[in-house]
C-alpha cells in the first residue's frame, strides 16, 4: 500500500497547484490513499468550498492545525464530514474529529491528527498522552499520524514513541521540507516536516519583503501570499498491509 502525505497548502495559488498536480501524481506513483494538510489554504484557515476542492483534487483526508478555527464557517462542515480532521488534542468540547478510520482495498486505514505544544500560540492537551488514548480504539494496523508542530524535537520524539506501533509519522507546520525521510528501527516511516504546497519563491508562502520587514522591526501590514511559480511537497510511505510496517519512504517535491 502506498500512502501520500502532502504538506500545508498555502493560499489560492497553492490550492490551484494541488488541483493541477495531485491526480496525475497519484496515478504516476500508484498512490492508494492521500492525506493533505489544508489549514493555510485561505492563508489562515480553510473554507468549506476550499475543502471540497481539495477533496475533488484527490485528497482522501484533510488535516488541520493551529489555524483550524480562523474561518469559522468551517465549523458545521467539520461536524458533518469525517474526511476532515482537526487536532485530536484540542479541547474535547470543540467541534469536529481528531482521528478517523477509512475503508480501503487493503483494509481500514486510520489517520490521527495531533498538534504540538512547543512554541505554539496556545497550549493544547498533551499530544503524547492523547495519542495513547486513541490507539486502542482503532482496530487496524494501518495507522498514520500527523503532528503539526514547531519543534523538530517534539516531532522526532513522537516518531520514536510510536515506532513499531503505527505505519508512519509525519510533521507539518513549519512549511520547510526536511531531508530526513526514513524508516525508524521498529518499522515506522518518518519525516520531520512534509514542507508546503504553495508559492515557490517565498518565505513560508508569504511575500519575502513582508517577512523581511517584520524581522527588521519595521511597521508591517497584513501578510500576503507571494506571486509566481508554486511547488508541491510531501512524502510517500510504502506499507506492508499485513504487518502495518513501512518498507519504503520517498520524498516528493514538484515545481514548475
Amino acid at each position: 500500500m502506498r500512502v501520500l502525505a502532502v504538506g500545508d497548502i498555502v493560499a489560492a495559488s497553492g490550492l490551484h497547484y494541488l488541483k493541477t498536480k495531485l491526480r496525475r501524481l497519484r496515478q504516476e506513483k500508484g498512490i492508494d490513499f492521500c492525506v493533505v494538510n489544508g489549514e493555510n489554504t485561505a492563508v489562515l484557515g480553510l473554507t468549506p468550498a476550499q475543502a471540497e476542492e481539495i477533496r475533488d483534487a484527490g485528497a482522501d483526508v484533510i488535516t488541520m492545525g493551529n489555524h483550524t478555527w480562523n474561518k469559522r464557517e468551517i465549523v458545521p462542515y467539520m461536524d458533518d464530514s469525517r474526511a476532515i480532521l482537526r487536532p485530536a488534542n484540542f479541547p474535547p468540547q470543540q467541534p469536529g474529529y481528531g482521528y478517523g478510520v477509512y475503508p480501503t482495498r487493503f483494509g481500514d486505514v486510520a489517520v490521527i491528527d495531533l498538534i504540538g505544544r512547543c512554541a505554539m500560540d496556545y497550549t493544547p492537551d498533551n499530544p503524547f498522552l492523547a495519542v495513547e488514548k486513541i490507539l486502542p480504539k482503532l482496530g487496524t494496523k494501518l495507522i498514520f499520524v500527523e503532528i503539526h508542530a514547531e519543534a523538530t524535537s517534539e516531532k522526532l520524539a513522537m516518531g520514536h514513541m510510536l515506532d513499531g506501533r503505527v505505519s508512519a509519522v509525519w510533521g507539518t507546520h513549519t512549511h520547510v521540507q526536511t531531508a530526513d525521510e526514513s524508516i525508524l528501527p521498529k518499522g515506522t516511516g518518518y519525516i520531520t516536516d512534509l514542507g508546503m504546497t504553495g508559492p515557490l519563491h517565498s518565505v513560508l508562502g508569504i511575500k519575502p519583503e513582508l517577512s523581511i520587514a517584520r524581522f527588521r522591526g519595521d511597521l508591517t501590514g497584513r501578510y500576503e501570499p507571494a506571486p509566481g511559480a508554486c511547488k508541491l511537497c510531501g512524502c510517500i510511505f510504502t506499507v506492508d498491509p499485513s504487518s502495518g510496517r513501512c518498507t519504503e519512504t520517498e520524498r516528493v517535491l514538484l515545481h514548475d
